[in-house]
């Protein structure tokens, strides 16, 4: 991981702690590297659906509830940016996809820093492409 490289986490009207950053710091110095990117900022924002869906709303129009909004502010030299989650979509969704919250979490945390680094989800080869990065990097937990 370079040394300029900052992680933040925060919390925006849930309570909620993630413990788990030395793994993460792990996964994200492994996509850094296997996808030849700097990442400068990464700013990890846990929130609630009430909260997700009202930023869907504001800032891209979508009137549904999501797992992870992704804010890009990255450079051609950088990679940064601003991920709002909601715990409760991730909750929701392990128990749908029959996983721990853990795993869940951990697939949105990577998905969002995919989505920075110039991925996307919107074809079924992109949501392939996507899915196969997501679980090559959750393979290292």
């Amino acid at each position: 991981m370079n040394e300029d490289f900052l992680l933040n986490f925060y919390t925006d009207d849930i309570e909620f702690n993630f413990s788990k950053i030395e793994i993460l710091k792990k996964i994200l110095s492994h996509i850094q590297h296997i996808e030849q990117v700097l990442l400068h900022k990464i700013n990890y924002i846990f929130t609630s659906d009430t909260n997700i869906l009202r930023i869907n709303k504001q800032f891209l129009n979508h009137d549904y509830f999501t797992d992870i909004i992704t804010f890009d502010y990255s450079d051609s030299e950088s990679v940064s940016g601003d991920m709002f989650i909601s715990i409760e979509t991730v909750n929701s969704n392990a128990q749908q996809y029959e996983v721990s919250f853990e795993n869940e979490l951990f697939r949105v945390l990577i998905h969002g820093v995919l989505h920075l680094i110039g991925y996307d989800d919107k074809t079924e080869e992109e949501i392939t492409i996507m899915r196969k990065k997501e679980n090559d990097y959750l393979s290292l937990i």
